[in-house]
């Protein structure tokens, strides 16, 4: 189907409505050779890859000869710019699921690793290469990617190739809850971006911010908090969002092509050989790289990665206030002003749970929002085999608050 008008953009966004709220999670970390301490080039992850897929059942995924992914029920597993490797998991009713997939993925990685004498790390940046020797892969887009990104942000490479976070995918049951949604995630940027932090160190010396990541990613082409997501955002202003900004690229004949600096507009407006369809549409969503985006759910992205003793612990939080406790959540923020948000999403990746939002501390605010979630998990009573609800992966938050350190001050400390 072509796409000719914005309402057809609209109407996509509409029927990502659902009724069943679930949750999907996508994790990425590095991999780094035992012997030398380099990360994996193309040739080391291709060897994890065939291997995996060998050992596990997973279906290759290739692009021309070469393998760049695998697939398997729902999920999928891909190779980022510098080969972090990404799980982009099934979709589940609660965190227990979400948690014990991504559980069997780090186990199942971990031998693979072990016979190959690789090593996985999950922090938000590569704690120890320089851009210039990170390594890359063959996947078309990425070429592109490479010549395009850095017109328009002057760490738009460091963000392709050198960083870890973790998504949150999560529902919408219509427009009116979109936007109360989207408002929340938006607004709660600064405090993920402060007690998420794990990205300190970079080039094996402190970088000055305990979340160097969200610094990049602030200064990535397509990427920030555009000032418009902290108004009332609803499907049309998000399409014509989406159709303000250049594509990225095109695919046409299984190849990427330049859009050569074309907006999603002019491609409706038929200055492109041919007109979009949805296939093309859900590719340039995919490239809109703010820290909250939509597609047919919504996707948190402002989490740095982190080992499995804090991994489940974003998931976790965002769904007791999204899905648990909204209500809540938007009452606690109704009162904070535009200008406070993103003067503290600014002061965020150096500051962290020191930023002040409306006048309070972001741990002070930590404390008021773990007890939200808390409440909410409560409610939703999701239970696992043992009898226990989701607030078991909380411990991470609650620690963090409890000793007023994040996972990169912890770090730091222990290189000092």
């Amino acid at each position: 189907m072509e796409i000719k008008s914005k309402n057809q953009i609209i109407d996509y966004f509409f029927s990502g409505c659902k009724t069943e709220l679930l949750i999907g999670v996508e994790n990425e970390k590095f991999l780094f050779r035992e012997v030398d301490h380099k990360r994996v080039n193309y040739l080391d992850i291709k060897e994890v890859l065939n291997l995996y897929a060998k050992k596990y059942n997973w279906e290759k995924i290739f692009e021309n000869e070469n393998i760049i992914g695998l697939n398997l029920e729902g999920k999928s597993i891909t190779l980022e710019p510098g080969n972090q490797i990404e799980l982009s998991g099934d979709k589940y009713r609660n965190i227990h699921g979400v948690c014990s997939e991504s559980y069997d993925f780090q186990s199942k990685l971990d031998v693979i690793c072990k016979d190959l004498k690789l090593k996985t790390i999950a922090v938000g940046y590569d704690p120890f290469s320089k851009l210039a020797d990170a390594p890359n892969n063959p996947k078309q887009r990425y070429e592109i990617m490479t010549k395009e990104m850095p017109k328009n942000g002057k760490y738009s490479l460091n963000m392709m190739y050198q960083t870890s976070g973790t998504q949150i995918n999560l529902d919408y049951t219509s427009e009116e809850d979109f936007k109360k949604k989207f408002k929340v995630m938006n607004f709660l940027c600064p405090l993920t971006i402060g007690v998420f932090a794990n990205s300190a160190i970079l080039e094996n010396k402190p970088s000055g911010y305990l979340s160097f990541r969200s610094k990049v990613w602030q200064s990535t082409s397509r990427g920030g908090l555009p000032e418009i997501f902290l108004e009332d955002m609803d499907f049309e202003k998000y399409a014509d969002f989406a159709m303000s900004l250049p594509i990225l690229f095109l695919k046409k004949n299984n190849s990427y092509i330049s859009a050569n600096g074309k907006t999603f507009k002019n491609f409706m407006e038929g200055e492109i050989e041919t007109l979009p369809t949805i296939d093309d549409l859900e590719l340039h969503l995919s490239t809109i790289f703010t820290e909250n985006r939509l597609k047919k759910y919504i996707e948190l992205r402002s989490i740095d990665a982190c080992e499995w003793d804090c991994h489940c612990a974003g998931p976790a939080f965002f769904t007791g206030l999204i899905y648990g406790n909204l209500d809540s959540t938007i009452d606690v923020i109704k009162n904070w002003k535009k200008d406070d948000v993103l003067n503290a999403y600014f002061d965020a990746p150096k500051k962290g749970l020191k930023t002040l939002i409306n006048n309070k501390s972001i741990l002070e605010w930590a404390k008021v929002f773990y007890d939200i979630s808390i409440e909410g998990l409560e409610k939703r009573n999701e239970l696992n085999k043992s009898k226990k609800n989701e607030t078991i992966f909380l411990k991470n938050v609650k620690q963090i608050i409890d000793e007023k350190k994040t996972k990169a001050e912890k770090m730091l400390e222990s290189i000092n």
